[in-house]
């Protein structure tokens, strides 16, 4: 057993993290984790021009996997599964480059997974913050499994950045695919949850930055097609939370993105983050 002098270790862990160029949001990001056990990351360079390249980081064991070319986060993203699963991974804890970890993200996700041999994917509560770190709202999706099943639509039930992952599981269903473009996140986790199920720790685990330039904004169009088609595919006319949900969505092709944001903001006014 582990003493509490003693903390458990992270090495069947790995922070998987794919980026195209942005080198300092790279490092900013990956200087946040503060765990009590060596930190072992992968960072996937999507064909970043610069190369990027492994910063020197106290407490980190940092290695790079180069892409070929420029292919997406969707390639990028089942290149590094396929990658941790070949160096002998259990868990994938996925960040992207702009957020920040809260502490001890790693330790409490992993002992989550430990206790809980059904959950394939578990995630944390989310602070939205702005470029200059403001909080402008919290994400809260459902802690339980079953609600998540039934709300999928109506919410994201995860925040991709904030989860970790069973590496097997994740191979075991078909890994990323490119196939919902934009949304390889949500078809990941609909895919866990017909064979698994996924949770979320249900407190403060990653400050998320709203980025104008990130796929939300940049890819929204493409992001919202995926959604629908993937909401249709797993489409239950008997849960009323997926009507729900295909109104919200259809809803969303008529919105601006900011005034979006703006909406979210005043229904989850941003919490104290300590």
């Amino acid at each position: 057993m582990t003493s509490p002098d003693c903390p458990p270790p992270l090495d069947d862990v790995a922070v998987l993290m794919p980026a195209y160029n942005g080198h300092d949001d790279v490092v900013r990001t990956l200087a946040s984790f503060r765990e009590d056990a060596p930190v072992h990351v992968l960072i996937v360079d999507d064909g970043s021009t610069p190369p990027i390249v492994a910063p020197d980081l106290p407490g980190l064991v940092i290695d790079v996997l180069r892409m070929p070319r420029n292919g997406g986060i969707e390639r990028a993203l089942a290149a590094g599964i396929d990658a941790l699963a070949a160096r002998g991974f259990r868990y994938a804890a996925r960040i992207d480059a702009g957020d920040l970890a809260a502490p001890q993200r790693l330790a409490k996700e992993r002992a989550y997974l430990d206790a809980h041999p059904r959950v394939a994917c578990v995630g944390m509560w989310t602070q939205v913050v702005s470029r200059a770190g403001e909080p402008r709202f919290m994400l809260t999706p459902p802690a339980d499994p079953r609600t998540l099943r039934r709300t999928r639509f109506l919410r994201s039930p995860l925040v991709h950045p904030s989860v970790m992952l069973r590496i097997d599981a994740v191979r075991e269903v078909g890994n990323y695919r490119a196939k919902y473009r934009a949304a390889e996140d949500l078809d990941l986790f609909l895919r866990l949850m017909q064979r698994y199920d996924c949770a979320n720790l249900p407190e403060l685990g990653l400050y998320y930055e709203l980025n104008e330039g990130g796929i939300s904004a940049t890819k929204r169009r493409r992001q919202l097609v995926s959604t629908l088609t993937l909401l249709l595919r797993h489409f239950n006319v008997l849960n009323p939370y997926d009507w729900a949900g295909l109104a919200k969505n259809l809803l969303h092709f008529v919105t601006p993105y900011r005034t979006l944001q703006s909406i979210k903001q005043a229904l989850f006014a941003a919490r104290p983050s300590a």
